[in-house]
């Protein structure tokens, strides 16, 4: 999970306050051979442990830290090589317990914002767990076509649940330092925390609830500066005129790269989906009747699938018997063409006629059809 945005608060966590006390952090932890407890402070691009001690007979253990900011900052319990988040502020008396697996049991008693932090992570963490789960059991030879369509729902139904729980959190805890931490949370293969763009109403909404909260928090700055670069990146892509397509060279299922300029000449859609997500089927069924009709007149699609794993994209192919050029980097949210297309949604497409001009977006159904035979006959 990216811990990124809390790396780069060192040295204004260190000038945030000159308010400063101590807190003390009890608890237990049993279930493991692990003795010792750690305790890192995110202050640089590393986590530095600043304090450890060992376990007592019963697993029980106590630190003290001074001189500790006024406002929450992020610091880490570990135990038996897992990293238990905490949000800690002078005075707090924080007591962490777990019995047996860390990251599925622990409990946090004493401050509110490690409390709500707990809250989030633990789900969090769980369906990450998950996931991963269900894409080591996709790759298994044994599976057939039914088993495998079963986990490709589940991943997406997961995928879903955590995302939307994500948000949630973030919307109903916006003044809390605990949402910041949920903002710069990434699941698997994402770049973004949602849709790219449309990103900004939830940065700028915990910025304006940590304001009236923690106002000398040294977060705020920093979601401040990401506000202001996001708005600037709208700004400047709203100016872009939509001609002369920008290159895509990206390899096919057998690994050959093949240039979206390389079908230059032909009117070409270019169509943005995910196999994983599994809602471009209907549309790919649609598509297929399109390809047929107009293919031998000059016609292709050029389908970037914006997808992590090469089974789910390869099978989905496979499955539909897709005719056109299929093309995936593997990067999911973060392959750059998305930013060069501005692709705020999947599916998603643009429409390239034969001098090389971008002439419609998301055009669908009928009226797709009807525009491909326009630019087909010219």
């Amino acid at each position: 999970m990216n811990r990124v945005f809390f790396a780069a608060l060192g040295m204004l966590a260190a000038l945030s306050s000159c308010q400063s006390s101590k807190v003390k952090i009890t608890g237990r932890f049993v279930g493991s051979q692990a003795d010792m407890v750690y305790l890192e402070q995110v202050t640089t691009l590393e986590q530095n442990v600043i304090d450890s001690i060992r376990l007592n007979e019963d697993g029980d253990f106590a630190m003290k830290i001074d001189n500790v900011p006024a406002t929450p900052s992020l610091y880490n319990i570990v135990y038996d090589s897992e990293r238990i988040p905490l949000l800690i502020k002078g005075g707090d008396h924080i007591t962490v317990n777990s019995v047996g697996s860390v990251l599925r049991n622990y409990t946090v008693e004493g401050a509110l914002e490690s409390e709500l932090l707990q809250k989030f992570h633990k789900r969090y963490v769980e369906g990450v767990m998950q996931m991963n789960d269900i894409v080591s059991r996709f790759t298994a030879a044994d599976l057939d076509d039914a088993e495998r369509d079963t986990l490709t729902r589940r991943y997406t139904e997961l995928y879903r649940g955590i995302k939307r729980d994500q948000l949630r959190f973030i919307v109903e805890n916006k003044d809390k330092i605990a949402a910041v931490y949920a903002l710069y949370q990434r699941l698997p293969g994402d770049a973004y925390l949602f849709n790219g763009d449309s990103d900004l109403i939830y940065y700028r909404t915990v910025a304006e609830g940590i304001e009236q909260t923690y106002p000398e928090s040294p977060y705020l700055p920093i979601l401040r500066s990401q506000v202001s670069r996001m708005d600037a990146q709208i700004s400047l892509l709203s100016q872009v005129k939509l001609t002369d397509f920008p290159e895509i060279n990206m390899p096919d299922m057998y690994g050959n790269d093949i240039k979206l300029s390389s079908l230059e000449g032909k009117v070409i859609l270019l169509h943005f989906w995910s196999a994983a997500l599994g809602n471009g089927n209907a549309v790919n069924a649609d598509l297929k009747h399109i390809y047929e009709k107009y293919h031998d007149l000059g016609f292709e699609i050029y389908q970037v699938a914006v997808d992590t794993s090469k089974a789910v994209w390869v099978n989905a192919i496979q499955e539909q018997q897709l005719p056109w050029i299929s093309v995936s980097d593997l990067r999911g949210n973060a392959s750059p063409a998305l930013s060069v297309y501005n692709v705020k949604k999947l599916p998603s497409n643009y429409l390239i006629d034969r001098e090389g001009n971008i002439v419609g977006k998301d055009i669908v159904g009928e009226q797709l059809d009807e525009t491909i035979r326009q630019y087909i006959r010219q």
